[in-house]
């Protein structure tokens, strides 16, 4: 157990500690959503445009991103890491004063400013100066954050509207976040100057690899690429649209703990993004990859005919599991297309699908039920759509072999 370890202990442990913490605040998102209906009831508005209000947070996610890496090179990641969740944490208390849409959307675009400083690049930065023997296990660990975190603050909000109202459960988030977090986090997260020696093989973000390994103009021409495209734009879809409207749907459907069904969805990840990562190490990547979107499109199929308790139990399951499991399997995919070596700027053009995914997914989603008054027609878009990632990633292949077989040009 202590050789698995590594050299995650002592000082590097804490530090993984803090940076899981700074995590949290990725999850606090999911109680938004979890609130949804009661913040539309006093409002007034409708599920669309509460869908559409927020979705400018994942442009500035996606955008701000490159800003991120070149504060993190030039301040620390701890700096980087301490001002964003401050930041969230103001976010979140100014949300509990809102009253027109457009304040919805202003708080949301620092949210998304907030949130990309406390993802993965600042966090994976830190860890990766601490860690080398060990450093799957520990960015595992910390990315675990984000589900703990949407757990905790679904919980505490529930909690909360137990006798209160949302704009108190909201302020009682960010209260966690500036009074809890912030100070752990403050007294954990050191950056430690010069990263570590570099890791084994396979551990992302190394540039390690081969002269056959397909760079981002070599990839763009290959049919792995577009699959891999597709099947995470339509993850995004699915996933935002489920964030948003799944509360929304089984409120409707008169489930009287929707939230908490929410909330074990979320915490499912805390398993399955390190069990995952122990069920990938000794599989193919390709395999899975298709565990993950089988489990994914059983879910969606699941979602089409719920409310059924039991059916609702399986849904939980299914979909908590597979969504964080993509975080494991998508790294792993690409590098098996493309090879290792150009995995972040693959990876990075990959991801470009979360502005049309995760912008038209909530919005699509609430204009059909606005317009039938039913999630029925929306949910099986999605359904349909995941199922034809699955079977399109049938067809995804090691690149690099077409390559060497003269069928497409790394270069």
């Amino acid at each position: 157990m202590f050789q698995a370890l590594g050299d995650l202990r002592g000082r590097a442990l804490w530090v993984v500690a803090g940076c899981l913490v700074c995590q949290m605040g990725l999850g606090f998102g999911y109680a938004v959503g979890s609130l949804a209906p009661e913040m539309l009831e006093e409002l007034g508005w409708s599920r669309a445009q509460f869908s559409v209000a927020r979705a400018p947070q994942l442009w500035v996610i996606a955008l701000a991103s490159p800003l991120v890496g070149g504060a993190t090179a030039r301040f620390g990641g701890r700096a980087v890491l301490l001002v964003s969740t401050l930041l969230l944490g103001a976010a979140f208390a100014a949300l509990s004063g809102i009253d027109e849409i457009w304040q919805l959307t202003a708080i949301t675009l620092v949210m998304g400013l907030a949130l990309a400083g406390i993802g993965d690049i600042a966090a994976g930065a830190v860890v990766a100066q601490w860690i080398t023997r060990a450093r799957g296990l520990g960015l595992g660990l910390v990315y675990t954050g984000s589900n703990l975190g949407g757990w905790l603050s679904i919980t505490l909000a529930t909690a909360v509207l137990a006798s209160g109202t949302w704009r108190q459960a909201v302020l009682a988030i960010a209260g966690f976040g500036l009074f809890a977090m912030l100070p752990f986090a403050f007294a954990t997260v050191r950056d430690r100057g010069a990263p570590a020696e570099a890791p084994p093989e396979g551990v992302a973000g190394v540039v390690i690899g081969s002269d056959d390994d397909i760079d981002v103009r070599g990839a763009l021409r290959t049919r792995s690429f577009w699959i891999l495209a597709f099947t995470l734009f339509a993850f995004w879809f699915y996933f935002l649209a489920m964030l948003d409207h799944l509360v929304l749907f089984l409120t409707d459907a008169g489930v009287v703990d929707a939230r908490q069904h929410f909330g074990r969805a979320i915490a499912m990840g805390m398993v399955s993004k390190i069990l995952f990562g122990l069920i990938a190490d000794r599989i193919p990547a390709r395999a899975a990859l298709l565990l993950d979107f089988g489990l994914l499109a059983g879910s969606a199929l699941l979602l089409t005919l719920l409310p059924h308790p039991v059916l609702l139990w399986a849904f939980v399951v299914t979909f908590g599991f597979s969504v964080a499991a993509r975080d494991v399997v998508t790294p792993l995919i690409v590098s098996h297309c493309f090879g290792v070596r150009n995995l972040a700027q693959v990876y990075g053009v990959l991801m470009l699908t979360l502005l049309p995914g995760g912008t038209l997914g909530p919005a699509f989603t609430g204009w059909v039920h606005d317009r039938t008054g039913s999630y029925e027609q929306a949910f099986m878009v999605l359904a349909g759509l995941i199922l034809l990632s699955f079977l399109l990633l049938l067809f995804v292949r090691d690149e690099r072999r077409g390559a060497l077989r003269g069928g497409t040009s790394p270069a």
